[in-house]
């Protein structure tokens, strides 16, 4: 076993080694690289399995009876249950094929290429070079998006953008560098010749990365003339790899719905689904889609950045020393801080955790009115939460609550008449459903609902085995809704602000 205050993690079949300090939670460590976390990591669901190629991941006794209860061998670990205490070699399990939320496999046909999935995020970027032979995930790259500089939410960066040309060619020249870098790098890790790119992202991502005017995307009714499919060649974008590979942004189905939520859609086997389902996507906006095979009805809803931790006072993203848990055992208090060191700030899983309990402990009212003075909820001795915090996440609830209530009312839908209910996003391998249920931010049974991680991202992914035709071909079965011109929607999103916890 090392001595030394770090240990080093490679990844198989990636290529990856991570450097972390001694004592991490391997869960922790990779969650970054598009794991799913379906449990929040309490190792009850099984899907965080890596097996152990070299070194030593030692056992508890709750961690050998979850893998005795999963059937799994001495070789395999949970990685939410894992302490790093050595250098390690671990196959994520994961990687190892495509497949849906609701465990079906996704059949393709093998192509001797290789592809390139990239999920163009307003905060972060991720792009996986895929054996299309076999469906494996062969290396991960991932990025924070650097027009961030520029504003953190998308309607900063389209006010930036309308100031001058030159705003708006630099945030087309920092995100097609940035994401040229991954592409670059991963192409030089194929096993095979690649065939094509394929990026999803929201409208204004899509808009930004390929030089269109945002204007359209600032004013209502927030409808462009150019959603569709957009083709490049490397040399259009200043990519140095393959001349003859295709990249292709994919198309969005209308306002500030985007190829992110038509690929999350596929993914959810919404296109071919007989009972009707419902997509909710929860990053720096919130995207919603309800139906099935026979027609798709999507909204964006103004559910801000809340949930990536922005705009709350201790606020951060769901990375190393963010509270992404908060627990009572034993009427303890119990914080987990992703990367097991000291609270820095509160991502939003952990957000909706401790409004929770405020408001089951009775320091927070149905209004969201914190009880008592001074208007400060404590965490730590270093993280809290203010008044304001309490209304940024009341104002995100109520909107996404309200999109999904408005769509399932134009479908003649009900919440108890949905078969499968996908949360996506950023925040979606930790969230608490029960928690996020009780305080009417979702408003189906836990039973309902299905946690996709990052359907984006997996979506794109199955696209690389399709072509333009058929990709094409899915955009008549949707139709995009705007929420704000519903009569109904300011007499529901006023319901919505409350607090249930029912």
């Amino acid at each position: 076993m090392t001595e030394h205050s770090t240990c080093h993690i490679t990844l198989v079949p990636l290529g990856r080694t991570l450097t972390v300090p001694r004592g991490s939670n391997l869960g922790d460590a990779i969650h970054e690289l598009g794991l799913e976390f379906p449990c929040g990591g309490k190792g009850t669901c099984g899907n965080c399995k890596v097996r152990v190629l070299a070194g030593h991941i030692a056992l508890d006794p709750v961690h050998e009876a979850v893998l005795k209860r999963k059937k799994l061998d001495d070789e395999w670990r949970l990685a939410c249950l894992s302490q790093v205490n050595d250098d390690i070699t671990i196959e994520v399990a994961q990687f190892e094929s495509i497949v849906l939320a609701d465990e079906t496999p996704f059949r393709f046909t093998p192509r001797n290429q290789c592809g390139i999935a990239v999920d163009l995020g307003s905060t972060t970027l991720v792009s996986q070079l895929l054996d299309m032979e076999n469906g494996q995930v062969l290396a991960v790259q991932t990025a924070l998006n650097p027009q961030a500089v520029y504003g953190a939410d998308i309607m900063s960066r389209i006010g930036y953008a309308m100031q001058s040309p030159e705003n708006a060619a630099r945030l087309t020249s920092l995100i097609r560098q940035t994401v040229g870098a991954q592409v670059e790098t991963l192409a030089r890790q194929a096993t095979r010749p690649i065939g094509r790119v394929r990026i999803v992202g929201n409208s204004v991502m899509h808009h930004l990365f390929c030089g269109l005017d945002v204007t359209p995307l600032s004013a209502y009714p927030f409808e462009s003339p150019r959603n569709g499919m957009v083709h490049f060649g490397p040399a259009d974008l200043g990519w140095n790899i393959d001349p003859n590979i295709d990249i292709t942004f994919l198309p969005n189905i209308g306002s500030f719905v985007g190829s992110d939520i038509l690929a999350g859609i596929y993914a959810a086997g919404m296109f071919s689904s007989e009972a009707p389902r419902v997509l909710v996507d929860l990053g720096t906006n919130g995207e919603i889609a309800v139906g099935n095979r026979k027609g798709i009805a999507c909204a964006s809803t103004a559910a801000g950045p809340a949930f990536e931790g922005s705009n709350i006072s201790c606020g951060m993203r769901a990375s190393t020393g963010a509270i992404s848990s908060i627990e009572m055992e034993g009427g303890q208090q119990k914080i987990h801080v992703i990367g097991s060191g000291k609270a820095k700030g509160i991502c939003g899983s952990g957000l909706i955790d401790a409004i929770y309990l405020g408001v089951t402990r009775g320091d927070i009212d149905e209004q969201g009115v914190i009880l008592h003075d001074p208007k400060v909820l404590p965490l730590t001795d270093e993280v809290h939460l203010e008044q304001q915090d309490i209304r940024e996440f009341q104002l995100a609830k109520a909107a996404v609550a309200t999109g999904v209530e408005l769509l399932l009312h134009d479908a003649n839908l009900t919440h108890e008449g949905i078969d499968k209910m996908f949360i996506a996003g950023g925040f979606g391998n930790y969230i608490n459903l029960d928690h996020a249920t009780r305080l009417g931010l979702l408003e189906f049974t836990p039973a309902q609902i299905v946690k996709l991680s990052n359907s984006a991202l997996i979506g794109a992914k199955m696209f690389l085995f399709q072509d333009d035709d058929f990709i094409n071909g899915l955009l008549p079965f949707t139709h995009h809704i705007s929420l704000e011109s519903d009569p109904a929607f300011l007499d529901t999103f006023c319901q919505k602000i409350l607090f249930t916890t029912r």
